[in-house]
Order: C-alpha cells, then sequence, then structure tokens
C-alpha cells in the first residue's frame, strides 16, 4: 500500500452500539458467525450477512491473503438501504483481491522451446506466473519502452499472415494514423492474402491504423520467445515459451478472467451511499480494450464504463490507501450521478487502461453531439444553461494518489479523467510513464473544477498533440469550422458559457509534457483560470474558448501558444516568465491583455511586442536558487518580480504520504 493504515484494535464481540462486524480468513468457514476468532470464509458471504443485518453499521475485515474472484462483490442501492459499509484489510494486513483464476497445469515439452499442459480456463488474456504478467504470443516481439512495448509496420504483411493457419481471435493493435489515442480490432478469420477484423471503435476522432505503430497478438505462429503464451480456449489447451531459469512445475499460474472486482451500484433515484473501502490491493483483472465503448461527446474519447472498482450513482463513498495492479483496464470509475466522493491516498500502477475516470452520462448535457464534426444550429439548439438532468459527479475529491505506468494496452486514456461532471477537486496527486495526459477534461460540462498542487511528467510518451493537462471544451458555442463558429459567437455571445458555468482553476502544478503542451487548452475550452504552475517543457497553448486568465506561471524551455482566438475572447496574459517569444496561430485578437510579462531574453520581448503586445513588460537574465533541483524559486534581485510575478512555492507538488 502507499500509505501506512490506521491500525484496528481487535473486536472481542460480533456486536457493538448499533454495528455488526464481520471477519473473513482463508480459515474461516461460511457457517460460522463471523467473528474475529470464527471467521466467514468468503467475502460475499460476509456481504450476504450485511444485507441481512438489523444494524446500520456493517464493518466487513478481510484478514490476510489473496482472495480469488470469480464474480464482482456487489453493493446494491436496493440491498443495502440506510446502511454504512466499510470493507478493509484488517489491522494492516496484505490483502489482495484478484479476478484471475489459479491453474492447475501438468507440463510437457514441445518443440522449439514450448511448453504445454491441459487446463480447465477457456478464455482469459492475461497470464500470471510467479506473480508477474507474461507476455502473449505476438509480433513484433516485446521490446520495453517502446510505443505498444514494440511495433511493426509489417505487422499484417500478406508474407507473415500466410504462416497463419487459424488467426481468428487474435488481436491487431494500433495508434491513430496521426497519434490521437488508439484503435484495437479482434481478428475474425483470414483470405488468401490478409486477415479479416472488426473493430477500431475506442478512439471518437475515427482514423486508419498508424501505417507504422502496430503490432498483433494472441496469435500462435507468433509463440517464439521466452515469457510468451498462448490460450487454446476450445482444446483446453496452454502453451508457454518459459525464461531460461524458469522452472515452471514450481510456479504459480494465473489467468484473468473478469474485468471487475467491486462494483457499487444504484440507480438516479436511489443512489448507492457510505461504502467505504480501504487497504486492499485490487489485481489481475481481464483487458477492457474490446468491450463496449461509448463516445463521450465532440471529444476525442469513447470509454468503457468500468473498472476493477465501479461506483455508479452514488453518494459519500470513499476508496482510500488502496493499491491496484496488474490491471486488464481501468481501476477506478465513478459513473453518473456521483456526490461528494473520495479517491484518497491510492497506488495505481502498472495497469491497462485509465487511473481514475469520473464521467457523467452524456444525456446531463444539453444539445449534444457526439462527432467532431457534427454541430447543431443555432435556432435548434437548447439555450438553457447548465445541465439537463443529475447524471453527472459534483463535488468529489481525487487526492495524494500515486500514478505510474498505467496504459500498457490502451493509450487514449489518462491518470484521471473528468468529463461531464462538476466542481472535481484535483489535488496532491503525483503522475508519470503515461502513453497520453496525467489529467484529461473532456468538455466544459460543467467546469468548477480545481486542479492543484499535482506533479505530472513523463506523459505524452506514446502519442502527440496533447498536454500534461489537456482539455476540450467542443460546447454547444463550438463549431468545427472557426470561421462559422466566429460569426456565430460574435452574433450570440451568451453561447459561450452555457455549458462552462463555473470557472475552473489550475494552480500550484508542475507539469512537463513531452510530445506537446505542459498546459493544454484545446478546441474552445473556456472559463479557465491558470496560475502559479512551473511548466518545465511544453508550455501553455490556448485554442479558441473564451475568458481564459494566465498568470503568474514560469514557463521553462517554453512560451504561450494562442492558436486561433476571437476577437472580444476576453483572455487576459500577465506577470508570467517566458524563455521564448509567443508561437502564434491565425489569431483574429490578442485578447483583453497580454502585458506585465517577463522574457528571459531582449529578443523573445522584442519580437511580441511587433504585434502590439506587452508594453509594460521587461526582460533579463532568469536565475533560479536551483535549477538542477527544480527549485525555480527567483533570488530577491530578481528583475521578475518588477512586472508583479511573485514566487510559486516549490515544496508542495505532488503525493504528500510516504511510498
Amino acid at each position: 500500500m502507499k500509505t501506512k493504515l490506521l491500525a484496528f484494535l481487535p473486536f472481542m464481540a460480533t456486536f457493538a452500539m448499533g454495528q455488526q462486524t464481520y471477519f473473513v480468513s482463508h480459515g474461516g468457514n461460511d457457517s460460522a458467525d463471523g467473528s474475529l476468532n470464527s471467521p466467514l470464509l468468503h467475502i460475499h458471504e460476509a456481504l450476504e450477512r450485511g444485507k441481512a443485518s438489523a444494524e446500520r453499521e456493517i464493518h466487513i475485515y478481510i484478514r490476510e491473503g489473496k482472495y480469488y474472484l470469480d464474480t464482482p462483490l456487489v453493493v446494491d442501492a436496493g440491498e443495502w438501504k440506510n446502511k454504512r459499509l466499510t470493507l478493509s484489510a484488517y489491522n494492516n494486513e496484505p490483502v489482495v483481491l484478484s479476478g484471475a483464476r489459479k491453474l492447475s497445469l501438468k507440463w510437457v515439452k514441445q518443440k522449439n522451446g514450448i511448453w504445454k499442459s491441459k487446463t480447465e480456463a477457456d478464455k482469459g488474456d492475461q497470464l500470471f506466473v510467479g506473480g508477474e504478467k507474461r507476455i502473449l504470443a505476438r509480433y513484433p516481439n516485446f521490446e520495453e519502452g517502446t510505443i505498444f512495448n514494440g511495433t511493426a509496420a509489417d505487422a499484417l504483411a500478406p508474407a507473415r499472415v500466410k504462416r497463419w493457419k487459424s488467426p481468428g481471435g487474435g488481436f491487431i493493435h494500433a495508434l491513430h494514423a496521426r497519434d490521437w489515442g488508439d484503435m484495437h480490432y479482434v481478428i475474425t478469420g483470414k483470405d488468401d492474402k490478409s486477415v479479416l477484423f472488426e473493430g477500431g471503435y475506442q478512439n471518437n476522432r475515427p482514423s486508419n491504423m498508424h501505417d507504422k505503430y502496430r503490432f498483433v497478438e494472441n496469435i500462435y505462429e507468433e509463440l517464439d520467445a521466452p515469457g510468451e503464451w498462448f490460450l487454446d480456449g476450445k482444446a483446453g489447451y496452454l502453451y508457454y515459451y518459459p525464461y531460461p531459469d524458469e522452472n515452471i512445475d514450481n510456479e504459480i499460474f494465473e489467468i484473468a478472467e473478469i474485468p471487475s472486482l467491486i462494483e457499487i451500484k444504484g440507480i438516479e433515484n436511489d443512489r448507492a451511499s457510505d461504502v467505504t473501502v480501504r487497504g486492499i490491493c485490487f489485481s489481475q483483472t481481464s483487458r477492457t480494450f474490446m468491450a463496449d465503448y461509448e463516445p463521450l461527446l465532440r471529444s476525442d474519447w469513447a470509454i468503457y464504463r468500468g473498472a476493477a472498482v465501479f461506483i455508479e450513482n452514488a453518494e459519500r463513498c470513499r476508496i482510500e490507501d488502496c493499491e491496484f495492479t496488474g490491471l486488464g483496464g481501468n481501476a477506478i470509475f465513478l459513473s453518473r450521478h456521483i456526490d461528494g466522493c473520495v479517491v484518497k491516498g491510492n497506488y495505481i500502477h502498472q495497469i491497462g487502461a485509465s487511473a481514475i475516470c469520473i464521467v457523467g452520462d452524456t444525456s446531463a448535457v444539453r444539445s449534444g453531439v457526439f462527432k467532431y464534426e457534427q454541430s447543431v444550429p443555432y435556432e435548434l439548439m437548447d439555450k438553457i444553461p447548465g445541465p439537463k438532468n443529475e447524471l453527472y459527479p459534483r463535488r468529489c475529491i481525487v487526492e495524494d494518489n500515486l500514478i505510474h505506468d498505467i496504459g500498457l494496452v490502451e493509450k487514449q486514456v489518462a491518470g484521471i479523467q473528468i468529463q461531464v461532471a462538476r466542481e472535481i477537486n484535483v489535488r496532491h496527486n503525483t503522475i508519470y510513464r503515461v502513453p497520453r495526459a496525467a489529467i484529461n477534461i473532456g468538455d466544459g460540462s460543467f467546469g468548477g473544477h480545481v486542479i492543484e498542487y499535482n506533479d505530472a511528467f513523463a506523459t505524452v510518451l506514446e502519442t502527440s498533440d496533447h498536454g500534461a493537462f489537456n482539455s476540450w471544451g467542443r460546447d454547444r458555442f463550438w463549431h468545427p469550422s472557426y470561421e462559422k463558429m466566429s460569426l456565430m459567437v460574435a452574433e450570440h455571445p451568451e453561447l459561450v458559457l452555457l455549458d462552462a458555468l463555473f470557472t475552473t482553476y489550475i494552480r500550484y502544478n508542475r507539469f512537463r509534457c513531452d510530445h506537446g503542451w505542459d498546459i493544454d487548452l484545446d478546441d474552445g475550452s473556456s472559463n479557465y483560470h491558470i496560475y502559479g504552475n512551473v511548466c518545465l517543457r511544453g508550455g501553455i497553448k490556448l485554442r479558441e474558448g473564451f475568458n481564459r486568465i494566465v498568470e503568474n506561471n514560469i514557463l521553462i524551455n517554453n512560451t504561450l501558444h494562442p492558436h486561433l482566438w476571437f476577437q472580444n475572447c476576453g483572455d487576459i496574459i500577465r506577470r508570467n516568465v517566458f524563455t521564448q517569444a509567443y508561437l502564434p496561430i491565425e489569431l483574429k485578437s490578442w485578447g483583453k491583455m497580454v502585458d506585465y510579462n517577463f522574457f528571459s531574453s531582449k529578443n523573445a520581448l522584442k519580437q511580441v511586442q511587433k504585434d502590439d503586445t506587452d508594453a509594460h513588460s521587461t526582460s533579463g537574465i532568469l536565475h533560479f536558487v536551483d535549477y538542477q533541483h527544480y527549485n525555480l524559486t527567483l533570488p530577491d534581485t530578481s528583475q521578475a518580480f518588477e512586472i508583479g510575478f511573485e514566487n510559486i512555492p516549490q515544496n508542495g507538488f505532488g503525493v504528500y504520504s510516504p511510498v
């Protein structure tokens, strides 16, 4: 676990004041009373007892060990009315909930280093040997640290396809043709020259597969390297190519079979509430890249609405001090009507998709459309501000979570994804080694978020044209034609904040993007106040949009990127430290104010002043207290203070709990 859990005193009796306590242990029995000295065997049984109890407070404590689930643990609002449930590890004991099946195998040696065993498992696409994930047979072979851990332009070449006897059930994985995320396909068969396949719906900006960044897997003929495996579910055989030092007769083999481990669910008018999950490790769920995906309005995202811990239509729930690792899909998903929930102190790493998703129902958005190229004519547009219904998250906190090495399977992912939501506070999280954004807000609906004190680096590693913090604002006023949009917002300025009702604050974060911008407000993102941030590499981009204030930020190795600003956009850029001249694209206006900034060179200042900006800005030599150790405090003698810049605290970024 990332944080040290609070110790729990042993319970000497099953009942307390209005409270029922159950213990679960591998040494238990489901006919027992569930006390500390007479525990239950299965967590499902403890939940059944809790539902039936007359007490309001239910505590389920799980003793040390690994618990294999063949179905998720479900907390249904209709069965838990007026109850509070806490599900946690007991007294800091290590507890793992697994979505895998433990296999019984008898190995027989085959040719070319491959071993074979009969197995009862007929499905599964994640295999673990000794607790470590192995590689599903693939081409090209696994190469850690590269896009998709190895890609090849000839992955579907006729000469290679010809070698495959029966590739049905294999997978094709590829980046979007413009590196905007990914697409996945299942192979359905083959003809004389090529495979037949279906899929590609995982990205909401359709394209062809990338002509270079692609690979295939789950094809028997590609089982040719140590650590690779293949399951023939129909025949009931598992094939494995062991590492040279592996004694497979002594190893534990597990195969992931289910995508979800805990589901806390209500309906719109009967919400789940007051469920706390604490101190548990969630692991070994199946991959979900070919599951049902839904488009999230005009953002680039389509998403699988599910996760290892899935919470839908719920209030006052908490996921805290847990670990999520070895997952095939998302870790945590807060879905539809969510109010006052907290995700805090978790350690999320080595997972297939996104870490934390907070996503409402698109039916809550008025005049919503679902493709980039779509729009609603003004005369047909619903012009009432704000949401249409209550099916969206609000007033939630995501705090002190350590997130890294996510998106191992899918690439249109985020450390924290927010969409169709309001007033989400994302603070003191550390996020790194991600293929796309650390934090993404997919639309302006309905604003009011606070993104603060986060530390995000090594982001956008496998894609491009994105940000460590990224947002879209393709809200009601937005149109795919910049010219048509310009005319519409000039005639109807009241449209611009119909969805982005409340200001979103991005403050006191440290961001670094590897293939894009540190802060990327794309395609109409509006109503933002951005201040006190340290941007280490990619600068700040503002494309289209309205009412953005950018002040008192430090932009190292970069600058402001104003793209396609409108007349009367209302943008204010002031009291920032820039190290390069601005890089504008097709501006109709320089906003309400671009002035009182500091530049690290005279040439940069002269260049921006040619556009009649920065009349009161200054330039000078830029010194920091300790640049080598990322202390970007300016000394008292810095000329940057002449334009009103104030030092940014350097010691509050990221998680605050010990790992």
